[in-house]
C-alpha cells in the first residue's frame, strides 16, 4: 500500500502541474485544496513510527481507528438489545435515570425479562403476610466483641470500597452524603482517608491498604501518629486492613496527572515509592524476600 500511495502522489503532482499550466486558476486551487491535505497526512503516516497499520497503509489505516471509535456506539444503538448491555443493560439504566429524575419507573403489562431463565429472581405475595409495622425496617449488625470499647451498629447495606484515586472529589462527597442520609457506612477503599470523605459527615470504614494513605509518612511508611489522629475522627467508625500486596503498575489512576497532583496536594502520595506492608510482612514472606 505504501507503493500505491507513492504512485498516487506522483499522479497527483502531475495533475496539479497540468491544471496550473494549462487550465484555470480556480480548477487548480480546488484540486490543490483537496489533494494537498491528503498527501501531507499520507506522508506523515508513512514516516511516523507509532502505528504500524498507518505506516503500512497511509490514509486508509486511519479507518481502523475510526471504526474502533464507532464500534461501541453502533453496537449499543443498533445491535444489542435492551437486555444485553454489560455491566448494566439499558433496562436497568433506564430505571436509574427515571428514579433520579423522580419519574415513574414502572412498566405495566409484563416484562422484557425471561422469567424462566436460570437465576431470575422475583418476589411473591404471601398469603400470610406479616404486619409491616412489626418488622425491623433498618436491620443492623453489631460489630465489636466484649473487649471492644466502641462497637458499631452497622447497616447490612453499605457503600463498598472505591478509592479516591479512581473517583472524583465530588463523587466521594456524593457517596458519603448518601451514606449520611441513608444511615449506612461508606468504605473509603485503599485510596485512604481524604478531607472529601469527612466533609459530609457520613459513617466511614477507613480501609488501610499497602500505600497507608491517610496514615503515611513522606517516605511511604506507616505513621502511627497520623493514624491515631485520623482514627479518632468522629466519622471513622471502623478500620479495615487490606493485606493484598498492590502492584503499582496495575493501578491506572496513578498515571492520571489530575489525580496525581491532587493526591500530592493532600500529601497522600509520593512518586516512585513501592507499596507493600512494611509493618505487616509475615515471617515466611520476609525470609523469601517477597
Amino acid at each position: 500500500m505504501r507503493n500505491e500511495f507513492i504512485g498516487f502522489t506522483i499522479l497527483s503532482s502531475i495533475v496539479l502541474t497540468v491544471l496550473g499550466l494549462y487550465y484555470s486558476t480556480i480548477a487548480f486551487l480546488i484540486t490543490a485544496v483537496v489533494l494537498i491535505p491528503i498527501l501531507v497526512i499520507g506522508w506523515w503516516d508513512m514516516f511516523q513510527a507509532k502505528h504500524t497499520i498507518m505506516r503500512n497503509f497511509p490514509i486508509l489505516g486511519r479507518l481502523r481507528y475510526v471504526m474502533e471509535d464507532l464500534r461501541p456506539k453502533i453496537y449499543q444503538y443498533f445491535v444489542e438489545s435492551d437486555l444485553n448491555g454489560r455491566p448494566f443493560n439499558r433496562v436497568n439504566r433506564s430505571v436509574v435515570y427515571q428514579r433520579a429524575k423522580k419519574e415513574n419507573d414502572t412498566s405495566p403489562f409484563g416484562t422484557q425479562m425471561d422469567v424462566n431463565e436460570e437465576g431470575y429472581e422475583w418476589v411473591n405475595h404471601s398469603i400470610a403476610a406479616k404486619d409491616a409495622h412489626s418488622l425491623n425496617g433498618n436491620p443492623r449488625v453489631i460489630i465489636g466483641g466484649k473487649d471492644c470499647k466502641q462497637p458499631y451498629s452497622c447497616s447490612i447495606f453499605n457503600v463498598s470500597a472505591m478509592s479516591f484515586g479512581s473517583l472524583s472529589s465530588n463523587a466521594i462527597m456524593a457517596l458519603n452524603g448518601g451514606a449520611k442520609i441513608g444511615d449506612f457506612a461508606h468504605n473509603t477503599g485503599e485510596g485512604g482517608l481524604s478531607p472529601y470523605h469527612t466533609e459530609m459527615g457520613g459513617d466511614l470504614i477507613w480501609q488501610i491498604g499497602t500505600g497507608y494513605f491517610g496514615a503515611r509518612t513522606k517516605d511511604g511508611r506507616f505513621s502511627g501518629e497520623l493514624f491515631k489522629e485520623n482514627a479518632r475522627h468522629s466519622s471513622v467508625k471502623m478500620i479495615e486492613l487490606k493485606l493484598k500486596v498492590q502492584n503499582l503498575g496495575t493501578v491506572e489512576f496513578y498515571q492520571q496527572r489530575r489525580i496525581r497532583l491532587k493526591l500530592r496536594k493532600l500529601e497522600m502520595w509520593n512518586q516512585g515509592k513501592q507499596f507493600f506492608h512494611h509493618l505487616f510482612i509475615l515471617p515466611f514472606l520476609h525470609q523469601s524476600k517477597c
